[in-house]
């Protein structure tokens, strides 16, 4: 989820991680606004709960600077409607460079104050990837990909995910959190708690 701030942290780290522990990653983009509006919220809980929302963006702050990733800074509007940047990332996914595309996209909206939900600024993201904004977009607007994110996001639903980054092994177990990132992928490596 490209809105989710935490899943920006993970983002960058899950590859690496993965690597340094002989993990296969599967990655999944989905949309947690249907799982919110299930639960009768109609936004993030880090906008209903102002406290827990200046918590986070301090918490983020702190552990962006720990993993030596790039400045934290929340990007308004609050939650970024990211249906777009998902369907991207799914294509790239399936091209082969979905990581790549991934990191970018959480990169402008969580570090550079650009906002995903722009147009423009998927265009130059994939641009920057070296890649053609106009056969991208045409692509992320076909239904199998439509399909695809729908699947994907009813998938986490049904999984019972309550946010994102969420992590599930190939056993089943599931992991919240960019602070259970290790404790995902150890699980997954065979070296369960």
């Amino acid at each position: 989820e490209f809105a989710s701030t935490y899943s920006f942290l993970t983002a960058l780290r899950m590859e690496g991680e993965a690597e340094k522990r002989g993990v296969a990653l599967i990655v999944k983009p989905f949309l947690l606004g249907p799982i919110f509006v299930a639960k009768g919220w109609n936004t993030s809980p880090f906008v209903l709960d102002e406290a827990k929302g200046r918590y986070m963006v301090r918490d983020i702050e702190r552990r962006a600077h720990r993993h030596g990733l790039p400045p934290f800074h929340l990007n308004a509007p609050f939650p970024v409607h990211s249906v777009a940047a998902a369907r991207l990332a799914l294509v790239a996914l399936e091209e082969g460079w979905g990581m790549a595309a991934i990191k970018a996209l959480f990169t402008a909206q969580h570090s550079e104050n650009r906002s995903i939900a722009d147009p423009k600024v998927l265009d130059a993201v994939i641009s920057a990837l070296s890649h053609a904004p106009e056969r991208l977009r045409a692509r992320m607007n076909e239904a199998d990909i439509k399909d695809r994110l729908r699947a994907n996001s009813d998938e986490a639903a049904a999984l019972g995910l309550i946010g994102a980054p969420s992590f599930v092994t190939a056993d089943g177990e599931i992991f919240w959190g960019d602070d259970r990132l290790e404790d995902a992928l150890d699980w997954a490596a065979g070296k369960k708690m």
